[in-house]
């Protein structure tokens, strides 16, 4: 691929840190559990089974259903590289025999017009039949890649194959509703060499745009074509519209595609989309969508505080999208939404205990709204069960003869370079504290540049190398350069500036007008009712305010709280980290304070 920078991958990465290592184990121990008991128990793996003529019964649920299964099972083998676990390999293996089994004679698989519709195939561009598959391609190659097993990989070439068959160039037009199969094809394509998959996904980006979409999403008042991003060419694109995640699916896939053509058109309607998700439509937890009515986005600079839909899947839709651009670009500013929007808009989707989750994320609440078990339509949960085990792919890239450091994870990365093989070992308490050790191991003497993200919201920061105080080489689009012929032993100590930071929304922001909202390093903190005395209207930041933090270790698992003191009146109150409110008894939350100036 033509990408400036190449990610490392997670099966490289371990993760040692205190504060991500209990999310991991909940994510195995309970998240990937939780998920998989609901598929069977609404019916979600039995559809599998009727489809394929190993049950009696009907189709249980919503046509969509079928992505959830396939989710939870890129999860499950993303958990299975980290760590072994024979029940839950069992399990998968069980559930992906009743896959193959429902998969029709020439490819087709979508339990929902096996059972109840087959009359239907393909002929309303809503109903997710592509969306499904991509969900099933990006299973099978993780599951591969995990355990080896090429079962599921099998059914997924075989699916592909029949899309093929049926669409592309000569053939039938289709504007998938919702986007998903784009990316999944071009990771098809990584994995099985096949051009075709390859293909088949360009073809299908090329087809927006042109008038070719039709079904229920384009009939629908409101909605229509930027519903579903098919308003335009893509290379035509400068404002974000319509379904959030859908747009960041296919943003995503954009983005891939470029990677692979080096499409300048691609390129600058990416860039120009970012500014217009970024800079008009980012909340600062990194949730993007305002409104319930399309699940999306509305007009610039509407972000309402206690109606913010931010669905969780598209708070991890910004962490694939922005690390795909920056893969591109090598610029930290992409690397800084992947951080925020992973410490804050998706990690809030899922409780601590890991088997709870929004799928809405406000950023106020009166005290009603508050994390459940499941969903009707579940792809917030099933999404957070894919994603967590994978978030060491954001942490490291290379490039040039250089390492990069995107996020700072205690634990090590190995990476090999044209000298040789490095391994990098990360001590840190972060997101406590900034400062983090990095221990160079290189199978020989080696000459390569380390390149440090300084964050965005960074105000100063310090280098040691071999505890002498240094400075960068040079500092370019956010990463901090040291070059040097790096030994065994070496080390580097990064200290960044985690003081506590008020955060002002642009003036277009009318729902933040008056308001300021408190950061501390990656997170964003908010105000619940279950640390404090004072109600919701005494929550005022004033500018005689002062911060002092405290960590406490029986608080919501281990957390920084930030306290709050005004030195006129006394008064105090106390913030957590937005990702934990809603972790206790319930009562009112806020992210943006009142300011008295």
């Amino acid at each position: 691929m033509n990408r400036t920078l190449k990610a490392l991958p997670f099966t490289q990465v371990t993760i040692e840190d205190q504060f991500w290592a209990p999310r991991l184990r909940a994510n195995r121990e309970n998240t990937l559990t939780a998920c998989l008991d609901q598929c069977d128990s609404t019916g979600r793996i039995s559809n599998f089974a009727k489809a394929g003529g190993q049950a009696d019964g009907e189709f249980e649920g919503i046509y969509y259903n079928d992505s959830d299964v396939y989710k939870v099972l890129e999860g499950v083998a993303y958990a299975l590289m980290s760590q072994s676990n024979a029940e839950l390999e069992r399990r998968a293996d069980d559930i992906i025999d009743q896959i193959a089994a429902a998969q029709e004679e020439d490819g087709y698989l979508l339990c929902y017009f096996t059972l109840q519709a087959p009359d239907k195939k393909w002929t309303d561009m809503a109903y997710h039949e592509m969306y499904c598959g991509g969900h099933l391609m990006e299973a099978a190659v993780a599951y591969k890649k995990a355990t080896g097993k090429g079962a599921l990989l099998a059914v997924a070439c075989k699916l592909a194959d029949h899309y093929d068959e049926i669409f592309g160039p000569g053939k039938r037009h289709w504007v998938p509703g919702h986007e998903e199969i784009e990316l999944a094809l071009i990771k098809l394509y990584e994995e099985t060499k096949e051009d075709r998959y390859r293909d088949l996904a360009f073809w299908l980006l090329e087809e927006r745009g042109h008038g070719n979409g039709s079904g229920e999403i384009w009939d629908r008042e409101g909605w229509g074509p930027a519903y579903c991003q098919d308003d335009k060419p893509i290379r035509e694109m400068t404002n974000v519209s319509g379904h959030a995640v859908r747009a960041m699916y296919l943003y995503t896939a954009v983005a891939d595609a470029a990677a692979i053509t080096s499409d300048q058109g691609y390129i600058d309607a990416l860039d120009r989309l970012w500014e217009s998700v970024v800079l008009r439509n980012m909340y600062v937890t990194g949730g993007i969508g305002p409104s319930k009515d399309n699940e999306g986005f509305t007009l610039d600079y509407d972000l309402p505080n206690e109606t913010a839909y931010c669905e969780t899947c598209a708070s991890v839709g910004m962490v694939y999208w922005n690390h795909r651009m920056n893969l591109l670009h090598r610029d930290a500013k992409y690397a800084d939404v992947v951080e925020t929007a992973l410490y804050n808009g998706a990690l809030a989707g899922v409780s601590l205990s890991g088997d709870r989750f929004f799928y809405v994320n406000p950023l106020a609440s009166k005290g009603a709204h508050h994390r459940v078990e499941w969903f009707g339509t579940s792809c917030c949960p099933t999404q957070i069960a894919r994603f967590v085990p994978s978030i060491g792919n954001y942490v490291y890239a290379t490039g040039d003869q250089t390492i990069y450091i995107n996020l700072y994870v205690a634990g090590t990365g190995t990476m090999k370079l044209e000298d040789g093989v490095v391994t990098l070992t990360q001590k840190t308490n972060y997101p406590w504290d900034g400062n983090v050790q990095i221990t160079v191991d290189a199978t020989e003497m080696c000459s390569f540049e380390l390149g440090l993200r300084i964050p965005g919201w960074c105000e100063s920061a310090a280098f040691h190398v071999n505890d002498v105080p240094t400075r960068p080489a040079k500092l370019n689009k956010g990463y901090a350069t040291l070059v040097r012929e790096w030994k065994t032993g070496d080390t580097v100590t990064l200290q960044l500036d985690m003081s506590v930071q008020r955060e002002h929304a642009l003036p277009l922001v009318k729902a933040n007008q008056g308001r300021v909202a408190l950061r501390r390093g990656p997170l964003v903190y908010c105000v619940e009712q279950a640390d404090n005395e004072l109600n919701m209207e005494q929550w005022i930041v004033s500018s005689s305010t002062a911060f002092f933090t405290e960590h406490r270790a029986d608080v919501l698992e281990g957390v920084t709280l930030i306290h709050c003191e005004d030195a006129a009146s006394g008064k105090q109150f106390a913030a957590i980290p937005y990702y934990a409110w809603d972790n206790r008894e319930p009562g009112p939350m806020a992210v943006w304070l009142r300011e008295e100036k």
